[in-house]
């Protein structure tokens, strides 16, 4: 594979020579930046599993890109010898996080792509993967400007916006989902003044999102999870905005571990909640949240992961799921590339995107 591709974004990208994947290691921000490349497939599992590259839509790009260049390593000469290692490497990535739709959505679609191709030969599949990989990556910077845009119109100047977790360029490819319309915002000369919660235990909101806002220029207050309900109480915030892994056909969705949390809050404080994020995100075969399979981390990451000693003992037990999901009850709107969709959900859902 000769063939150069353009770099479309500075977080996931291919290499030079397109048989490798290249990622800013986000486990290392705020404090280093530092690239990854990703070869193997081990190395490309690993890089999903510690969250190396994190946030629904990059890890979709991350997996067609990671597929395509695996696909380059293959040595078949014909259709019947190269499908099933493709489709072994697939089911392998894919086996790395159970959540974020958007994985197993990259996969699929590639792989839908590849089978529609059968009749061509090995070479030529190939290289339709690079293209498929690459249209990926460019939907999704069309889609997010697309949201960022919608969420924009919500806002106005002066607003006060809570979000939590991440959903930056650094989960996406351009200006984010969530945060997108904070940053569109900002270059339209638009004041908005945001509050991150921290996010707790892997803190994507301290070492992430305030980092992206800072970068760019937006007023950002960092705060404790815990300290949502009083800048709610205290009239700071006018809108809630953030991300998500999957969105069930109901509304339900899922995003980072907090995200209920702060939709009960906003509740009790009459402030909307608007979930964002690509057409991708909805998984209109899923019914409702409780069809979707949350993940379990390392509870090592409550006990140690950031502090210099452990700050619990070794014997005591730790729940640490990575999401929680929040009751289409407590939205006021899912935000998409194809524009803002209202309750109820169920019914509205099914007219933009099909039963």
């Amino acid at each position: 594979m000769n063939r150069k591709f353009e770099k479309l974004a500075d977080n996931v990208y291919l290499s030079d020579d397109a048989k490798s994947v290249v990622i800013i290691d986000q486990t290392k921000l705020p404090n280093e930046v530092v690239e990854l490349t990703l070869s193997t497939a081990q190395q490309m599992y690993d890089a999903i599993k510690t969250l190396a590259v994190r946030g629904a839509p990059a890890i979709g790009i991350c997996a067609g890109y990671s597929i395509f260049c695996l696909a380059q390593q293959i040595e078949a000469e014909t259709f019947e010898e190269f499908y099933p290692q493709l489709k072994k490497a697939s089911e392998y990535l894919n086996s790395s996080r159970p959540t974020a739709v958007n994985l197993s959505w990259a996969l699929n679609r590639m792989d839908k792509m590849v089978c529609a191709n059968r009749d061509k030969s090995v070479a030529e599949i190939v290289e339709l993967m690079g293209e498929e990989a690459v249209k990926i990556q460019e939907e999704d910077i069309a889609m997010c400007k697309a949201i960022s845009e919608y969420g924009l119109s919500l806002l106005k100047e002066g607003d006060g916006v809570l979000t939590h977790c991440n959903a930056g360029p650094l989960a996406t490819s351009r200006y984010g989902t969530a945060i997108g319309p904070m940053l569109m915002a900002q270059e339209k000369g638009i004041n908005v003044k945001v509050f991150a919660d921290e996010t707790r235990p892997l803190l994507q909101g301290a070492r992430l999102t305030s980092y992206e806002l800072q970068k760019a220029g937006v007023d950002v207050t960092l705060i404790c999870d815990n300290m949502a309900s009083m800048v709610m109480k205290n009239g700071w915030v006018q809108t809630c905005f953030v991300g998500c892994d999957r969105i069930a056909a109901n509304g339900d969705f899922a995003n980072k571990i907090g995200t209920s949390g702060v939709a009960i809050l906003a509740k009790h404080y009459g402030i909307p909640v608007y979930t964002l994020g690509p057409s991708s995100t909805i998984d209109m075969n899923c019914p409702n949240g409780d069809a979707i399979e949350i993940e379990l981390r390392d509870p090592s990451e409550i006990r140690s992961k950031f502090y210099e000693k452990p700050m619990a003992l070794e014997e005591v037990k730790c729940f640490n799921p990575a999401f929680d999901v929040t009751d289409h009850t407590l939205l006021s709107g899912i935000i998409t590339e194809k524009g803002i969709i209202y309750p109820p959900f169920s019914e509205n859902l099914a007219k933009f995107f099909g039963k």
